[in-house]
C-alpha cells in the first residue's frame, strides 16, 4: 500500500505539473467568452492561446481599423499584447505598439502579417517563442516597412527592414543582441526571411 501511495505521489510530481506545449487560434466566440476585448485598446484582429511549461497565455493582435478604402480596411496603429492566465484574470507579460511613419511615399496602412506569425517552441526548451511579423504599405500599394519581432524569455529581438528600389534608402537591421537567441531560433527566422523574399518578392537586405 505504501509503495502504491509513493508511486502516485511520484507520478503526480513528474506529470501533474507538466504543461503540454501547444497553441491554437481563438474563435470570435472564444475571444468574447474570455472577455479579451477589455485588455486591448483596438479591435482584436486575431487571437491565439498557447501553453508551455510556464503557463497558459493569450496573444492578441489588434488593429485600429481607421478607415475603409475600396473595401480594404486601413490601419494607422497596431498593438500586440501577451497576457498570462492568472487565477481567472490576466497578467500582462508584454505589449508592443506601432504606427504609420512619415515616409515618402506616404504610408497608408499597417497590418499584422499573420501568415508569417507563429507561436512555436523553436528551440525545444519547453517554452513558446512567439514571432510577430507586420508591415506597412504606401499609397502606391507597395510594401514599405517590415518588422519581425521574436520574444525569447520575455526579451524582445527585432529585425527592422525598409524596402526601397534605391540602395541608400533600403535597410535590413537586426538588433545588437540578436546573437543571444538560440541557434535554432536564428536559423528558423533566417529561413522565414528567405520564404518572405520568395513569396512576397521582397528584398529584405541592406543597400
Amino acid at each position: 500500500m505504501k509503495r502504491y501511495i509513493l508511486f502516485l505521489v511520484l507520478s503526480y510530481s513528474i506529470f501533474g505539473f507538466s504543461q503540454k506545449v501547444e497553441s491554437y487560434k481563438l474563435t470570435k466566440e472564444e475571444i468574447v467568452q474570455r472577455e479579451l476585448d477589455v485588455v486591448s485598446d483596438f479591435p482584436i484582429y486575431k487571437a491565439f492561446e498557447y501553453s508551455d511549461k510556464s503557463g497558459v497565455y493569450e496573444l492578441l493582435l489588434c488593429e485600429n481599423k481607421k478607415t475603409i478604402f475600396k473595401k480594404d480596411t486601413l490601419n494607422t496603429k497596431i498593438q500586440a499584447i501577451c497576457v498570462m492566465n492568472d487565477h481567472g484574470g490576466f497578467l500582462e507579460k508584454w505589449r508592443i505598439n506601432d504606427l504609420l511613419e512619415d515616409y515618402i511615399p506616404k504610408e497608408t496602412t499597417i497590418w499584422f502579417w499573420t501568415k508569417y506569425c507563429s507561436t512555436k517552441d523553436l528551440d525545444g526548451d519547453g517554452y513558446i517563442d512567439p514571432i510577430l511579423v507586420y508591415g506597412t504599405r504606401t499609397e502606391y500599394d507597395e510594401i514599405r516597412r517590415v518588422k519581425i519581432i521574436t520574444f525569447y524569455k520575455n526579451q524582445k529581438y527585432v529585425i527592422r527592414a525598409v524596402e526601397c528600389d534605391l540602395d541608400d534608402c533600403r535597410s535590413f537591421k537586426k538588433d545588437k543582441n540578436w546573437n543571444l537567441l538560440p541557434k535554432k531560433t536564428q536559423i528558423y527566422i533566417d529561413q522565414l526571411v528567405v520564404k518572405m523574399r520568395k513569396e512576397q518578392d521582397l528584398l529584405l537586405k541592406d543597400g
